[in-house]
């Protein structure tokens, strides 16, 4: 899989084949979300609104949003309030204020209990109305204020003086005459609209408009991130590390799967491809150890990032195979008596498939016999006899040699690391023993046919060597 594109098949066989360890997982998730929610207690937020009537552009309104959160005004709602341990630095984190569309501020507390919420979020409103006006007042400059007020006068003194230009113009029906009375009231009009704009842009005249909207509404519910967000949220948040993380580790793994690869970790040589039917695993030993069982009832003790087993055929076709890799000894090694099959441990579809290799090549002729190929006068040899051996990946140690004539290594497609693998070629020549090639042992639906009733009725092939030897490790 380490360079096949992840598609949704393959997300579809990891939900299948882990979906218990995933759903620990994900309990697992829920549970520190929980934990989470009991470390951070829940918090309740309510909004005041405030209106500054008049014209307002958009950067003035973010300027009074910055003052309404400034520490002059958190530090005197702090005052207003008077709870235990709670600063105007404390209440900064707990407040904010945005500007929202027709001059309104909106100011938002936020607190451990709904009527807490509350009073903030008033108190804050009604402080920063109490802090604009008391700036807007206090800027006001005595001079500037008595200077507005003499140009007022002039303006009207002026007013008066040009109403008497228009009573003292000609009243008769001359040319100059109602020029000069036009004349007079645009600058009438002029100066009107001159003291308008003028009265609008004094801060004086808005310096009592800001109110606060009313009281804030009593929160009914938990602010984000509620205790039910949380605990889902840790769920999702593990289902998915999960899943990202089976697909990394399957992204890169680098377990050889062809034989090309196999027989470049090796050294050897393929002999053939063998189907295994599957099968309810059996316990073996040491299967109750508690590691085991953990694996076990999660599903992790098989992999699943390799393909469905595909359809077998009958169960003389996937004989066949088997004969055809004892031909294949028997062609590579003529005068063999004995070979070791050794298999990694842990491998179950490996481990089945030597047993029926073994009892394939006990089977046939045996070397020497009357009549059998490596009898006397015979030009060749007869199968040789397999001592089935397991060996430790980890720390591999093989049996040293005694009568065979060579190692044949029976393994299952991409279930050991290139380094495992070399491991085991090393330990066979630490032995004495010469790696005649190799067989893949691959899973096979098999079919609940006749040919299964048929073979029933064959004598059962018995194995060349009773029983298993098994390399322990070190």
């Amino acid at each position: 899989m380490n360079e096949d594109t992840i598609r949704l098949a393959v997300i579809g066989r990891l939900l299948r084949r882990r979906w218990r360890l995933l759903t620990v997982l994900a309990v697992l998730g829920a549970l520190v979300g929980y934990g989470a929610s009991v470390l951070f207690p829940p918090r309740y937020t309510t909004s005041a609104s405030v209106l500054l009537p008049g014209q307002w552009d958009e950067r003035a309104l973010l300027t009074q949003a910055e003052v309404a959160t400034s520490s002059a005004v958190t530090d005197r709602a702090a005052a207003a309030l008077g709870w235990r341990g709670v600063g105007g630095s404390e209440l900064r984190d707990r407040v904010s204020a945005t500007a929202a569309d027709g001059n309104i501020i909106k100011i938002s507390g936020t607190a451990d209990t709904p009527e807490r919420a509350q009073r903030l979020s008033d108190q804050m409103a009604q402080q920063f109305v109490t802090f604009a006006a008391r700036i807007l007042g206090d800027g006001t400059d005595p001079d500037a204020a008595a200077g507005l007020e003499a140009l007022r006068q002039q303006v009207v003194q002026t007013n008066r003086r040009i109403t008497d230009l228009a009573d003292a113009a000609d009243p008769g029906q001359t040319v100059e005459g109602v020029q000069a009375r036009t004349e007079l009231e645009k600058l009438r009009t002029t100066l009107a609209e001159a003291m308008k704009k003028l009265d609008q842009a004094d801060p004086a005249t808005n310096r009592t408009t800001m109110v606060v909207m009313g009281s804030a509404a009593r929160p009914t519910g938990e602010a984000p991130p509620t205790r039910t967000q949380l605990i889902a949220g840790g769920a999702l948040l593990f289902f998915l590390f999960a899943v990202v993380g089976h697909l990394a580790a399957a992204r890169m793994s680098r377990r050889p799967r062809t034989d090309a690869e196999i027989a470049a970790a090796l050294g050897s040589v393929p002999l053939g491809t063998v189907d295994v039917p599957g099968e309810r695993r059996a316990p073996r030993s040491g299967g109750r150890r508690p590691r085991a069982v953990i694996g076990r009832l999660l599903g992790v003790d098989t992999r699943w990032d390799v393909p469905a087993p595909r359809a077998s055929g009958d169960e003389a076709g996937r004989r066949i195979r088997y004969r055809r890799v004892c031909a294949r000894l028997r062609d590579r090694l003529p005068a063999a008596r004995r070979l070791l099959v050794v298999v990694p441990d842990g491998d179950e579809v490996a481990r089945r498939a030597a047993g029926r290799l073994a009892a394939e090549a006990g089977s046939g002729p045996s070397p020497g016999s009357p009549g059998s190929p490596g009898s006397p006068g015979s030009p060749g040899g007869g199968s040789p006899l397999l001592r089935v051996v397991e060996v430790s990946v980890s720390r591999p140690m093989v049996p040293d040699r005694e009568a065979e004539s060579g190692a044949l290594v029976v393994l299952s497609p991409g279930s050991w690391t290139t380094g495992e693998l070399g491991g085991i070629a090393e330990a066979c020549a630490d032995a004495g023993h010469e790696v005649v090639g190799f067989v893949v042992a691959g899973p096979v639906r098999a079919r609940p046919a006749r040919s299964a009733e048929r073979v029933a009725e064959d004598p059962a092939p018995a194995f060349a060597v009773h029983g298993d030897a098994r390399g322990g490790a070190l």
